[in-house]
């Protein structure tokens, strides 16, 4: 579905947009957040398009949605529509979208059937999910390879609100993909996110969750297999705003020859946000000696009463367990997929949504049998 202008969003939203990259530009590795994920260098000189993505979705009943390239849209489109785009891909994608889609979940609905998003073409989109108080959700995300393409995603729950979603991006050699996703979690409310993604010239997801209220939670995970000269990186900012709230992280990646994998995971609890429980994890296996593995956890606590826990760990298949299977029989490529099927099977078993775990696996599995 293309769209044209989006329509009833403030103009001066999108001109601090507009601003904000013309300041910034296309980020380089001397920008701290993007050091290892150089976006103007694959590029290069004329990759960066002002075009529109293309998109389309199963919306599951009773769910409101809205092209943002109609003549008008509700009020609660205008009113959070590009709220999180404060960081330059997210406002370029704002700057230079002409359409995208919105939707809304009426407040106490839990939605029988998954929301399906599937994204397509290059190009920039702008995507909004509403989930008002007490209701619930699956979103399954598709992102097709495409030459480049850059996504702002506004996620706002409302108190006591849940989503579960799960993004799927094959690997695809060719492409330049972006995301950024802006999370804002009430009272109550809990987010879980899996990224599966087999990367790609250079796959960038990026989220920033904001825990604005007591007991709300966000939970990620994600897993990569990287082949060839594939590249993927998560990089994720959780802010404990208030006390009482928790988030979890578990990223687990795979490189193969040239593959390399990207986690930068800050976690900060503001002054005076005590009970607050955070814990990161970042596994990596390097299966050759062109692999590379980046993985910087990180804390920024201002509060005394807190649980925090991060760590990170980078090596090759342990080769006890390998000589353990291959002495009963395994043979060593078969022993070698199941030891990594085991190290990733930890991530994915955090879908909840039993097709979308399902189809995780699935993908995994195919891309195992191409490194193993």
């Amino acid at each position: 579905m293309t769209a044209g202008l989006v329509r009833g969003l403030p103009e001066s939203r999108r001109g601090e947009a507009a601003a904000l990259f013309r300041a910034r530009g296309i980020p380089t590795r001397r920008v701290e957040n993007w050091k290892y994920s150089d976006l103007r260098a694959a590029l290069g000189d004329s990759g960066f398009v002002e075009t529109t993505a293309k998109w389309a979705a199963r919306t599951p009943d009773g769910i409101e949605q809205v092209d943002l390239a109609a003549a008008a849209v509700p009020d609660w489109v205008r009113a959070c529509l590009g709220s999180g785009a404060r960081h330059v891909m997210s406002a370029a994608s704002l700057a230079f979208a002409a359409g995208g889609a919105a939707f809304r979940v009426p407040a106490g609905l839990s939605a029988a059937t998954p929301l399906t998003l599937d994204l397509s073409e290059d190009g920039h989109l702008r995507l909004l999910l509403v989930v008002e108080q007490g209701a619930s959700l699956t979103l399954i995300e598709s992102a097709a390879a495409a030459p480049f393409r850059n996504v702002g995603f506004d996620i706002v729950l409302g108190e006591g609100a849940r989503v579960d979603h799960v993004r799927f991006a094959p690997a695809a050699p060719e492409s330049v993909t972006v995301e950024e996703i802006a999370v804002s979690a009430r009272a109550g409310s809990v987010y879980r996110g899996h990224f599966a993604s087999f990367g790609g010239k250079l796959s960038r997801i990026a989220l920033d969750i904001a825990l604005g209220g007591a007991g709300a939670e966000a939970h990620l995970s994600g897993v990569s297999v990287l082949s060839g000269k594939n590249h993927a990186d998560v990089t994720t900012h959780i802010d404990h705003a208030v006390g009482a709230t928790v988030s979890t992280q578990l990223f687990k990646h795979v490189a193969a020859e040239a593959g390399r994998a990207v986690y930068q995971g800050k976690v900060t609890v503001a002054e005076g946000a005590n009970g607050s429980d955070s814990g990161q994890t970042a596994k990596a296996l390097l299966l050759g000696g062109e692999a590379e593995a980046n993985l910087k956890p990180e804390l920024e606590i201002f509060a005394d009463d807190v649980k925090c826990a991060h760590g990170a760990a980078v090596g090759d298949l342990d080769a006890e367990s390998l000589f353990y299977l291959r002495a009963r029989g395994i043979a060593e490529s078969e022993a070698r997929r199941l030891l990594m099927h085991a190290f990733l099977d930890d991530a994915v078993a955090e879908i909840a949504d039993p097709a979308a775990r399902e189809r995780a696996r699935a993908d995994v599995s195919a891309a195992l049998e191409n490194i193993a």
